[in-house]
């Protein structure tokens, strides 16, 4: 009798648990609940760009109460999304629940009074980075970003290559002309930055073509490949990793089954009339 008692207290307790599992993890889907979180974060966002003015001391001393209510309210929401996860394993898993986490952890240590405040206020700082974790989309950038970094390392190498080439040929042919941007190698690197963005390009172009009236072309050329060719490069890898991982993303949601494609609704059709020929035979 006391193994079946034990048996149907672990049962009721097993029940219990999944109940309030349940709960929570409602609460953590709740709608309601996200926007609430995310209006925190903002108000905490909004909370850093304030302490940056001149502010009265009460007002000073009201933020800083503030800011450990906002470190309570990021507490319980980590919680409630711990305690709301089906597998517990998993929570930890995923990059942003660990960045959440230690967020608000180190947020919970006081170091406003010692050496390690300007590491205090850095954490508050990045709190904002909450709102990728909370937004779904967001994420879906990010990730993106950071998926095609790997391809895009090699087109930034690829336009090194180009910026160097440029630059030893304008040190070469304007050192004489103007020191101050064409003076060396490293100099001349930041001037072709700035032809490249644009910014006040022509003054530097103008005053080369007194002196090589074909240097127009130097810059023309060194445009087209860096403004416009690798840009469009740029662009496309990150829209086609973008694409990748929102498909990735609809896969997830739909339990890893991808919509049927034409062609393969075309394969079933054409599996289907050959059934019904050899059915026809027979």
């Amino acid at each position: 009798m006391t193994q079946i008692e034990n048996s149907i207290d672990q049962q009721l307790m097993s029940a219990g648990n999944q109940g309030l599992q349940a709960k929570f993890y409602r609460v953590r889907n709740n709608k309601v609940f996200e926007l609430f979180v995310i209006a925190v974060i903002i108000f905490s966002a909004v909370m850093i760009g304030a302490k940056t003015y001149d502010v009265s001391p009460w007002v000073l001393q009201l933020m800083t109460v503030l800011d450990w209510a906002i470190t309570l309210i990021f507490l319980a929401e980590i919680t409630v999304r711990f305690l709301g996860e089906p597998n517990k394993k998993r929570f930890f898993g995923k990059f942003w629940n660990i960045f959440d986490t230690l967020i608000v952890v180190i947020s919970l240590i006081p170091v406003e009074d010692s050496e390690l405040a300007i590491v205090g206020r850095l954490v508050r700082i990045f709190r904002v980075l909450r709102m990728v974790s909370m937004i779904p989309e967001l994420r879906v950038l990010l990730n993106s970003l950071v998926k095609a970094l790997p391809q895009l390392s090699y087109v930034m190498l690829l336009m090194f290559i180009i910026f160097y080439i440029y630059a030893a040929v304008g040190s070469t042919f304007f050192h004489a002309i103007n020191p101050d941007l064409w003076g060396d190698i490293s100099i001349s690197l930041l001037t072709l930055f700035r032809v490249m963005t644009f910014e006040d390009w022509t003054d530097v172009m103008y005053e080369t073509m007194e002196v090589y009236p074909l240097s127009w072309s130097f810059y023309l050329s060194f445009i087209f490949f860096t403004a416009f060719a690798f840009l469009n490069m740029v662009i496309g890898i990150v829209v086609n990793v973008l694409e990748d991982e929102r498909e990735l993303v609809r896969l997830e949601e739909s339990g890893g089954q991808a919509e049927p494609t034409m062609a393969d609704l075309q394969s079933q059709l054409d599996e289907i009339k050959a059934l019904l020929r050899a059915g026809s035979k027979e």
